[in-house]
Order: C-alpha cells, then sequence, then structure tokens
C-alpha cells in the first residue's frame, strides 16, 4: 500500500495555486514539497499546516492506493 497526493494536487488547481504558493500559504520547506511530489513521507504536522492553509480536511489532500 502506498499514498497518492494527487488529490492535493488537484485541490491546488482547483485554487489556482502553485506548489510554491502552498509552500508560502503553510509555511514548509521546499524539501517538504519535493517529498510530496514524490509521494513520499512527510509528519503529519506538514500535512496539517497544508490542511490549514486550504482549509481543508486532511482526507482532502491524499489517499491510500493498493500495490
Amino acid at each position: 500500500m502506498r499514498i497518492s497526493y494527487n488529490k492535493l494536487w488537484k485541490l491546488l488547481i482547483d485554487k489556482g495555486m502553485t506548489k510554491m504558493d502552498l509552500k508560502d500559504a503553510a509555511g514548509i520547506s521546499a524539501s517538504s514539497i519535493a517529498k510530496l511530489g514524490k509521494s513520499g513521507n512527510v509528519t503529519t504536522d506538514i500535512l496539517l499546516k497544508i490542511c490549514e492553509a486550504l482549509h481543508c480536511r486532511i482526507e482532502d489532500i491524499f489517499e491510500t492506493i493498493d500495490d
């Protein structure tokens, strides 16, 4: 099983935001954005900061996918 952040990228498009806009709005690092882009591991603190910045719930930004 793996995590996909496709929901996050679609949400950014819907809101007219770039990844750098998200970085600035959420106060997270460029390396965290890079990890998200590679479906890598990030802390729950990062995910919560993103949710606060986008005014969404955590299930709105990622999903699990069976391999």
